[in-house]
């Protein structure tokens, strides 16, 4: 102890050189990101209270920009283009915030037969079990979360079941998010002929430019390129209220019509991407009636500078006359969102925000209430849905516009995230939405301007906000 006392002064330049250059050389690292300025600030504080580790941690979690994933993506889209029908075109025939849509994700407005709003587990499993079983030729999954338990081994049986009568089946899973799902659940889904494949699974080679933070959300199912179902509802038991009391409330849609075809290459882009496989069967586009419905597939990734369903989202919201109900289980807008909910409040709109009161994540619900005042003193009603956690991901405009799928109003979904939504101007699936999003207020509690809280709740809150770009 004498001796480190004796030998303190001499190392202590040398450490504090040494902490300085690390600094710089972190400044440098960071700063080439080119992200906005809060998220690079709260980067640089961080990581400077965590001298190395804090390269480690930023080198894996951090907001990056693959360009090699970008060139990937472009290739799995471009070694499908000889095998996509005629329809699977840029539209000049749209507007607003339908052309948007199309600029940022080159995927066309399209039309839909039928669009339904299924609510919660029960009714999404029971329906994609009857859809999986009338499959004839080919079934496309892919889940952030397939879990080995009742409701995932269920559906895998299921699968097996029409993969062993000659139906293709491919399985495309999330290394992180069905990371507990051990490769010997899914040997009899394999041996009964189906394919299973990885979304950025865990390489040596990728240690240098990890992906480790990008993950696949989307929750996506297409049969025999004529129905499909996406939404927020993942495999799991907890997301059936039949099995848990305590299941996710959450949101399913069932697609039919041209829209399907959009849905469809999502997936076969995904699937190339992840396999380096492009398939070319032209069984997989079947002629599709065009429907009355109007509904546009919004892709979302860190594989595209341009944040597709966090535009699209605060230009409906800026387009919008009447109303904008939000409902998302994780509630961190950037400025541009909050611009974009506050500025319609203050223009006399019905704005309101719905969130769990209950969450999995304490810190994003900590920085979700971080923005409370503000939202509240603009004059939009916040609400927290008390019985079990809220998952649902909707935004409803006015009385005909409405946004469902994967994306939650964060930071995450935005940017770091491959998400899918789809965009539905319809009436009647509005109407739909509208009376779930009615029957969820009433079961939850406003939160009131003024509203008491404790000085280590307020800072906790402070904090957690602080952290936003990082979450």
């Amino acid at each position: 102890m004498t001796q480190m006392r004796e030998l303190w002064p001499q190392l202590e330049p040398w450490l504090l050189a040494v902490w300085g250059l690390y600094l710089l050389v972190l400044a440098c690292w960071i700063v080439l990101q080119k992200r906005e300025p809060i998220a690079t600030l709260s980067w640089l504080l961080a990581l400077a209270a965590l001298p190395v580790l804090g390269l480690v941690v930023y080198h894996f979690l951090g907001p990056q920009r693959i360009r090699r994933q970008r060139h990937r993506r472009t290739r799995a889209r471009s070694g499908l283009q000889a095998a996509l029908p005629d329809g699977l075109r840029a539209s000049e025939d749209c507007v607003t915030v339908a052309k948007l849509g199309q600029s940022v994700t080159r995927y066309a407005p399209a039309t839909a037969t039928e669009a339904e709003l299924l609510v919660g587990g029960h009714a999404t499993y029971d329906a994609l079990l009857a859809a999986i079983a009338g499959a004839q030729h080919h079934l496309h999954l892919e889940y952030y979360i397939f879990e080995a338990d009742r409701i995932g081994t269920t559906v895998r049986d299921a699968l097996a079941e029409r993969a062993r009568a000659g139906v293709r089946v491919r399985l495309l899973l999330d290394a992180i998010g069905s990371g507990r799902t051990p490769n010997r659940f899914l040997t009899p889904l394999r041996e009964a002929g189906a394919e299973v494949a990885w979304f950025h699974p865990a390489r040596l080679r990728w240690l240098w430019r990890p992906r480790v933070n990008l993950r696949s959300h989307r929750k996506l199912v297409v049969v025999d390129g004529r129905e499909a179902f996406t939404g927020g509802i993942n495999v799991s038991d907890t997301q059936d209220e039949r099995l848990r009391a305590d299941a996710f409330r959450d949101l399913h849609l069932r697609l039919r019509g041209e829209v399907v075809r959009w849905l469809q290459l999502a997936f076969l882009e995904d699937w190339h991407y992840t396999t380096g496989v492009a398939l070319r069967d032209r069984n997989l586009w079947p002629e599709l009636p065009p429907g009355r419905l109007l509904a546009q597939v919004l892709p979302s990734g860190p594989d595209s500078p341009w944040e597709a369903i966090h535009r699209v989202m605060v230009e409906a919201i800026h387009q919008a006359d009447r109303r904008v109900w939000l409902v998302t289980p994780y509630f961190v807008p950037g400025e541009a969102a909050r611009m974009a909910l506050t500025s319609a409040a203050l223009r006399g709109l019905d704005v309101r925000v719905l969130v769990p009161a209950r969450s999995d994540s304490a810190i994003v619900r900590a920085a979700a209430r971080s923005y409370y005042d503000e939202l509240l003193a603009a004059g939009i009603r916040v609400f927290e849905y008390q019985p079990r956690m809220l998952h649902s991901k909707a935004l409803l405009v006015d009385g005909d516009t409405c946004l469902l799928g994967s994306a939650n109003f964060d930071y995450r979904s935005f940017r770091l995230n491959f998400e899918l939504n789809v965009l539905l101007h319809d009436v009647g699936t509005a109407g739909a939405l509208e009376k779930e999003i009615a029957a969820c207020l009433a079961e939850s509690r406003e939160v009131v301007a003024g509203r008491a809280s404790g000085l280590g709740r307020r800072l906790g809150e402070a904090w957690a906000r602080l952290l936003s770009p990082l979450l």
